[in-house]
């Protein structure tokens, strides 16, 4: 991937990416390549599925936890409203819990939740497949105020039935750490903000981190976290048309959210 780059940028003649401590983000030149590369990307797909005789059309009820990819599920729906103009969609955002939970109830076609790797703690679904794993990391604002590694951690968090909250609490007690919830955020795009405003030391899985506006305090030793694993839960209709539809839209949901 780096020669790639380096290839990108000697035929482009402009740096496309700029390296840091706290990551890599993209340049200007960068973010407009982005673009371009994202329309090829989609024309791509578009003429692919053109030729697999795909046409998607109906509706498709989805609910996705709010940490899955929450950089870029705006454009990756955006995306899927273009390709497929006669297919209509009902998404649902929230915790894995309350997919979870609608999912039970009967109101999702299709569900995706986060889960602890490893976990015993979670449904038996028949028709499930993991998306992708990654891994959970303790974040801080980037010109955040030092925290005393002899003071109790100070926490931002999501509500009490979200996952990474009782993760984030269980994992200090059991290192014997104190700790204090200094600010509860109602969604991830809340917690992203209450970070890097330096409210609190947040848990997030890596790709809701950013980069330029978070780091990872390492000087407080904290204890390591493990990785999270996306599933997406799919039901088993009678109806045999209804089944193609939600198992190709899964199937190009995937691709799309493991391209970015």
């Amino acid at each position: 991937m780096s020669e790639q780059l380096r290839k990108l940028e000697q035929r482009t003649g402009q740096t496309l990416l700029t390296r840091a401590k706290s990551g890599v983000v993209p340049t200007l030149a960068g973010e407009r390549l982005l673009t371009h590369a994202r329309s090829l990307l989609e024309m791509a797909e578009s003429a692919w599925q053109d030729l697999q005789g795909i046409n998607l059309s109906g509706e498709v009820s989805i609910g996705m936890t709010d940490y899955c990819r929450p950089g870029i599920i705006i454009d990756v729906m955006a995306r899927l409203s273009r390709l497929y103009p006669h297919l209509r969609l009902r998404t649902r955002g929230g915790t894995s819990a309350d997919i979870s939970a609608a999912w039970q109830r009967g109101e999702l076609d299709l569900a995706i939740v986060m889960r602890i790797a490893g976990s015993d703690n979670h449904q038996e679904v028949e028709r499930e497949k993991v998306l992708f794993r990654e891994p959970l990391r303790w974040v801080e604002a980037v010109r955040g105020a030092q925290q005393n590694i002899s003071a109790p951690v100070s926490l931002a968090l999501l509500p009490e039935g979200c996952t990474l909250h009782k993760l984030a609490c269980q994992t200090l007690k059991s290192h014997h750490r104190p700790y204090v919830i200094r600010h509860i955020a109602s969604g991830v795009r809340g917690l992203q903000e209450a970070v890097t405003a330096g409210l609190g030391i947040g848990c997030l899985n890596l790709s809701a981190v950013n980069p330029s506006e978070m780091s990872f305090p390492t000087d407080l030793a904290l204890p390591e976290l493990p990785d999270a694993e996306f599933v997406l839960y799919s039901r088993d209709f009678n109806d045999a048309t209804k089944v193609r539809t939600c198992d190709s839209f899964g199937q190009i949901l995937v691709q799309m959210l493991n391209q970015n």
